[in-house]
């Protein structure tokens, strides 16, 4: 059997080692056992709200207006009531899934906007990685909160529609818009690295079609140091939806989310009240803490200087 048709080595088992010892590694770390409880809790919260409360956010009674959080957090209001009534821990709870959902929507498309552009570029060159890189220099100046503002200012008049995908679509669509940069730049480095070295080569060599080598050969190795930026990224999306949020141009109520529980916390926390800002913000902070750690032990553990 000649060298061109012997069989090619695949990058599938170095890979396959590289995650499995990634996460070897991480799993010893007490501060990442605490973060992936949180994100356990968070995500647990987002999905099955009716597990932490049996209560209708929607459900408000005037004259119960402003209760303090009950002693040790027993009793009807467990976290008491908001400036109309409405149980505040119902309300904490079933905002999760909109700042949740919101964030990984984001995070989704803005990835694969990257990982696409960063291939194209990094693969062909030429003219088409002059235009890529040239949008890329446009957009990266500009911050995804800046860029967000200017758009969702357009529609700052835009009522929130009555299901989930109406209510965070406007605000994930401006985020997706500049939040893909740092990705396509990653990938098209990566890319750019990947396409010379011998098993992609020989690839082209006997005959594989771009798109398998793309890929097949190249986004596995292109896909390593995107996925060590991923939990930072979430987390930086979760602030950034709060800040909308507090502006006014997140999402709008009456849906509601962290971001929205925390500009209505202003509002009354001057008053006394400060649980009705304390308490999103302790929830929002130890989320993008998780995340964040969770992020850097990633890319730590994905490193090979740090191994």
């Amino acid at each position: 059997m000649s060298e061109l048709t012997a069989p090619l080595p695949e990058p599938d088992a170095a890979q396959a080692s590289l995650w499995k010892d990634a996460f070897r590694t991480m799993r010893k770390r007490p501060d990442v056992i605490i973060a992936t409880v949180i994100l356990l809790f968070v995500f647990t919260m987002a999905a099955f709200p009716s597990l932490f409360t049996d209560k209708d956010p929607a459900r408000c009674i005037g004259r119960d207006a402003r209760q303090r959080p009950d002693t040790w957090f027993f009793g009807d209001h467990p976290l008491g009531t908001d400036g109309f009534g409405c149980d505040f821990a119902s309300t904490i709870v079933h905002g999760t899934r909109p700042t949740i959902v919101l964030a990984l929507s984001v995070i989704i498309f803005s990835v694969i906007i990257g990982l696409l552009l960063g291939l194209l570029a990094g693969y062909y060159g030429g003219w088409l990685d002059t235009i890529i890189s040239r949008a890329l220099d446009v957009f990266i100046v500009v911050p995804m909160l800046l860029g967000a503002i200017l758009l969702l200012s357009l529609f700052r008049e835009r009522g929130s529609g009555g299901n989930l995908i109406e209510t965070v679509a406007p605000a994930a669509i401006a985020l997706s818009l500049f939040g893909w940069m740092e990705f396509c730049r990653y990938v098209r480095a990566a890319t750019m690295e990947t396409k010379n070295l011998d098993y992609v080569v020989a690839a082209k060599c006997l005959g594989a079609r771009d798109r398998r080598i793309m890929f097949r050969h190249i986004l596995p190795n292109a896909i390593v140091p995107v996925t060590a930026v991923v939990p930072t990224s979430i987390g930086a999306i979760i602030v950034t939806e709060a800040a909308l949020a507090v502006l006014g141009i997140g999402v709008q109520p009456p849906a509601t989310s962290w971001g929205v529980l925390l500009s209505k916390g202003t509002e009354w926390a001057g008053g006394g009240y400060i649980y009705l800002f304390g308490i999103p913000l302790a929830l929002l902070i130890m989320t993008v803490f998780a995340f964040a750690t969770f992020g850097d032990a990633l890319r730590d553990a994905l490193d090979p200087k740090m191994r």
